[in-house]
């Protein structure tokens, strides 16, 4: 049984997300290889792509809820749930298609998995995340950062209650020597998991739970946050909270600046528009990170003679 990251990979939009995710595991010296899972939508360059790194890769299916969510206004969560029509976010098909956010859980060929976004730049070594202990029966069933639900940039869909006084962070604030080590307790606020980074030991019985609260119109239509609501409403308060360095949302360093130190973070998690690959110039100091890790990428390869372009 083996011990793997884990990264999602539908179309080529974060694809060269993904690639320096692969590059900055390595240049930590991790000692475990990132696997992609793609599906169908991924194109043959994709593929190719991937294959020219070395980069391992499987193939998974979908889900099919009973329920259709809109997520027109904030369409990045349809890469959790879904694949989008050739067309567009409008013809989305009425039984919406889950993709593989949520299957880390059931790859029990694995005996342990941690599900990266392909967003994420790893700053640090982190393997110890593959030895945290956890307890599939008990109150440890997966590991995870908290949601910020600040709601930063006052965006009108989101919840009323997503508001700074119901955030993990917030309660730490007065203590940042804590926050650089674990996380708020799991039920604290709104007790929201952030699904960018998920230690998991996979199960079919935990599978299963999940497709039963997939089968559940009832919670599925009040989902707003796709993949993490449903985590955080089948399993709540049964999760390990990490600290904020092992998922650290980019804009955790303006709104919950008094725990944020730039030298703690092991994982920066690059959430919302535009992404760092989107556009080079940017006000956001965190960027220049990626753009760092990525130009090694890109002259080692050149190197090994890989110009594909991305």
């Amino acid at each position: 049984m083996g011990v793997v990251w884990l990264t999602l990979l539908t179309n080529t939009k974060y694809l060269s997300g993904l690639l320096t995710l692969d590059f900055s595991l390595k240049a930590v010296g991790s000692k475990y290889p990132l696997v992609a899972l793609y599906t169908d939508g991924l194109t043959p360059n994709g593929h190719a792509a991937l294959d020219a790194r070395g980069i391992k890769k499987q193939r998974i299916e979908y889900l099919l809820p009973k329920a259709e969510n809109d997520y027109s206004n904030d369409v990045r969560f349809y890469d959790c749930w879904s694949e989008l029509p050739a067309a567009g976010v409008g013809e989305l098909r009425a039984n919406t298609e889950l993709s593989g956010k949520l299957q880390p859980f059931s790859l029990i060929e694995y005996e342990r998995v941690v599900m990266l976004d392909s967003d994420m730049l790893v700053m640090k070594n982190m393997d110890e995340l593959m030895d945290l202990p956890l307890d599939i029966t008990g109150d440890r069933i997966f590991a995870g950062a908290h949601a910020c639900v600040c709601n930063p940039l006052k965006r009108e869909h989101y919840p009323k209650d997503w508001i700074p006084e119901n955030c993990g962070y917030t309660s730490q604030h007065g203590d940042p020597a804590a926050a650089a080590e674990k996380g708020a307790p799991p039920t604290f606020g709104l007790g929201i998991v952030n699904g960018g980074l998920q230690v998991v030991n996979p199960s079919m019985d935990l599978y299963d739970r999940i497709q039963k609260t997939i089968n559940s119109p009832d919670k599925t239509t009040n989902y707003a946050f796709a993949d993490q609501s449903l985590l955080s409403d089948t399993f709540y308060g049964k999760w390990v909270p990490l600290s904020y360095k092992y998922n650290a949302l980019k804009t955790l360093r303006r709104c919950h600046a008094p725990i944020w130190k730039d030298e703690e973070v092991k994982n920066i998690h690059y959430i919302l528009s535009p992404k760092p690959w989107d556009k080079r110039e940017s006000d956001d100091p965190t960027h220049a990170w990626w753009w760092e890790s990525n130009d090694k990428r890109h002259k080692e390869e050149k190197e090994k003679g890989i110009a594909d372009g991305w």
